[in-house]
């Protein structure tokens, strides 16, 4: 069983404990490439604080490079490179005082839409590895220019990695679609807690499915709070830790990247 995560202080959740396990070791992976730990940009970290609780988790469960992915959606986190990089610059230097021993560097997960279409022509993305960009939609409708953004990211030089696509519901009845988003040279994003049900069994069964035919190339822990780091955490005490050991998952060479 975890120990208590947090009291609660002034209103304010103050964390006492890193949610951890007698083996919660994440180490052969080396590096995280989806999560949401600049605080106050988006839906993630709150707080510096809560950005520091997270950080340390990872570090405890063995990762060495953090790669954080703010949304980039226009309506509700109108995130741009900027303020992307200012966050990025208070968590490196809160992390380094604070020492934690981690890379921290930071892309963004984009939300297509008509907004991302422009911004596509207006300045160079933030990249995962080289030119790969991670990217996400809506997870009940299937936006109708979804090929013709991927098509207009390759022409850009970019290469898209779709976020969790097990989470996508319009996909579910028809498996062929992520041949499709392979084929067109998309890449996949496994949400490592997706195999756990964490978000509900339809979404497990795809995720086994996408795993086991081997179309995934990263995951990612989607880390936004203190429910997800635990989760994790518990994760290597399941049967379901033992399927992403030896599953070629490109991680690591984000390491060094």
């Amino acid at each position: 069983m975890f120990s208590k995560l947090f009291n609660r202080k002034k209103k304010e959740a103050v964390y006492d404990e890193l949610p951890r396990t007698a083996n919660a070791n994440w180490a052969f992976l080396g590096a995280d490439m989806h999560s949401h730990f600049i605080p106050g940009i988006d839906d993630g970290a709150k707080t510096i604080a809560d950005s520091l609780a997270l950080l340390r988790a990872m570090a405890a469960m063995g990762y060495k490079t953090i790669i954080t992915t703010p949304h980039v959606m226009v309506d509700y986190y109108p995130n741009n490179t900027r303020t992307i990089q200012e966050g990025l610059a208070a968590v490196q230097a809160a992390a380094k005082e604070n020492n934690i021993d981690l890379t921290i560097r930071a892309a963004a997960e984009y939300y297509i839409d008509e907004s991302f279409m422009k911004l596509l022509e207006t300045e160079p993305l933030l990249t995962i590895y080289q030119k790969e960009v991670l990217v996400e939609f809506s997870m009940m409708y299937e936006p109708p220019m979804l090929f013709d953004v991927i098509f207009k990211m390759q022409s850009a030089g970019y290469k898209p990695i779709i976020a969790h696509p097990e989470r996508y519901l319009f996909f579910h009845k028809d498996f062929k679609r992520y041949r499709d988003l392979k084929d067109k040279g998309c890449m996949l994003q496994l949400n490592m807690l997706s195999l756990t049900g964490y978000y509900g069994k339809n979404v497990k069964m795809i995720a086994d499915e996408l795993l086991a035919k081997g179309l995934y190339d990263y995951c990612g822990s989607d880390m936004h709070h203190e429910k997800h780091a635990a989760a994790l955490a518990g994760m290597t005490n399941t049967k379901e830790y033992d399927r992403f050991i030896g599953y070629p998952f490109l991680n690591p060479r984000l390491v060094n990247g």
